[in-house]
């Protein structure tokens, strides 16, 4: 999976309306409501495009067997993605870019259902949704934390979560001094991963973290929850307890290091885990070794993680397809077995925990939601960042993070961190937070 994010284009929008097509029963060889056409669908999942995705084409045609799907996977989705939002070429439906911020959603994308008709079915509803419209629904939801190899932590003393920032370096530094493997990998090369960090939001400030930070004059401050977000992944590399060489990571073959238990932990979400679980058929190695544990601060005795929607699926604008598009969408989200078969937390409202976060439940972890934004302040934490160019949700202010820790650049913690509160209040005060 790729996350970059990347700048995009503005468009001129013309206002459409679509009436939503539901799944529902096998017709015996005759869409459903008619429903008929060939749609493109985009996708980052490369690795799942000629199989898996393909079951589910099959599946689907039993309910609408005269819509034809095709799938372009993306390597480099957000930035390849991004870029095609400023043509008219970008599918049918694709999952919707992080680059695109709330107020950018009407230009490329058609309203699905108000917030209120969509929030009774579906979860995470608000974080794709601009002026009471719902631009796209959560293919499935995930928690945040870290995902690590049990097994090697546990050859290293360590068998529940960290509960403090101080604990969790000390964690992987015995980790480091009595296994083989490296204790935590960045993926510092591939860069998208970086952005997961960011994903924690929430787990340390609760549901109005955003809010919060938007309010804040100097959130890489102590205390503040941006501070302890940055200033671990700093204290990580700057105390040598990451790869030697972060230039040289790859996404694809840290799921091998970490199933093999040659890595003890990465950042990153429920998703993840069973990929690397995957994993472990191939380079030796367990799949109940492979879990997700929370980030290590707690707030009131319990541990914490952001559970959130993962990528959002949408409908293009300018499809010319648009009921052949919402009946893959509505399907694809309510009646496919995707959530499950990725370990994410189901979409549809009242659906059952899944396995991945077994630990979660063990450890009593709490799942935080964001809040939505206040009204008229939907795009206000996107102007913030951009106009500071702070690319909270990218990886270009992490890499610049990680060479200043591991002496690659010059500066220190507290001049980086300096640097960024200077340019964040400056946007904050010129978009009136």
């Amino acid at each position: 999976m790729a996350r970059k994010h990347a700048a995009a284009a503005l468009a001129v929008m013309t206002a459409l309306t679509l009436t939503a097509c539901s799944a529902g029963e096998d017709t015996g060889g005759s869409s459903e409501g008619g429903v008929s056409g060939d749609i493109t669908v985009l996708t980052n999942r490369t690795d799942i495009v000629d199989t898996e995705l393909q079951d589910y084409v099959t599946e689907f045609q039993k309910v609408y067997p005269d819509v034809n799907v095709e799938f372009e996977a993306i390597t480099d989705y957000e930035g390849d993605v991004s870029i095609r939002l400023n043509s008219q070429e970008y599918g049918d439906v694709l999952l919707i870019p992080n680059s695109v911020t709330k107020d950018q959603l009407p230009q490329f994308f058609e309203p699905l259902d108000t917030v209120e008709a969509l929030s009774s079915k579906y979860r995470f509803i608000d974080e794709q949704a601009f002026e009471d419209q719902v631009y796209g629904i959560a293919t499935f939801g995930t928690a945040n934390g870290y995902v690590l190899n049990k097994k090697v932590w546990a050859e290293a003393g360590i068998t529940e979560p960290p509960k403090t920032q101080q604990e969790f370096l000390d964690a992987l530094q015995a980790v480091g001094d009595k296994t083989e493997a490296i204790p935590y990998y960045t993926n510092y090369a591939d860069g998208w991963p970086l952005s997961q960090w960011q994903n924690n939001q929430g787990s340390f400030a609760g549901a109005e973290a955003v809010q919060i930070r938007d309010t804040q004059a100097a959130p890489w401050s102590d205390g503040n929850e941006q501070y302890a977000i940055d200033g671990l992944l700093f204290d990580v590399v700057a105390g040598g307890l990451s790869e030697k060489d972060p230039t040289t990571t790859n996404w694809e073959e840290s799921k091998n290091l970490l199933a093999s238990g040659e890595v003890s932990a990465m950042v990153l979400g429920s998703w993840a885990v069973p990929q690397i679980q995957g994993a472990t058929e191939t380079v030796g190695g367990a799949p109940e070794d492979i879990s997700i544990w929370p980030m290590p601060w707690q707030t009131d005795g319990a541990f914490h993680s952001r559970v959130g929607g993962d990528y959002k699926l949408g409908i293009s604008k300018h499809s010319d397809n648009k009921d052949a598009a919402r009946a893959w969408l509505d399907w694809f989200v309510t009646d496919s077995t995707f959530a499950v078969d990725q370990g994410g937390i189901s979409p549809v409202v009242g659906a059952e925990s899944p396995d991945t976060l077994k630990d979660f439940e063990a450890f009593g972890v709490e799942q935080v939601e964001l809040a939505p934004a206040p009204a008229g302040e939907e795009s206000l934490d996107s102007d913030i960042y951009n106009e500071a160019e702070i690319d909270l949700f990218g990886d270009q202010y992490r890499r610049n993070l990680i060479d200043v820790a591991r002496g690659a650049a010059s500066g220190d913690r507290l001049s980086f961190f300096e640097d960024l509160n200077s340019r964040w209040n400056a946007a904050r005060v010129a978009n009136n937070g």
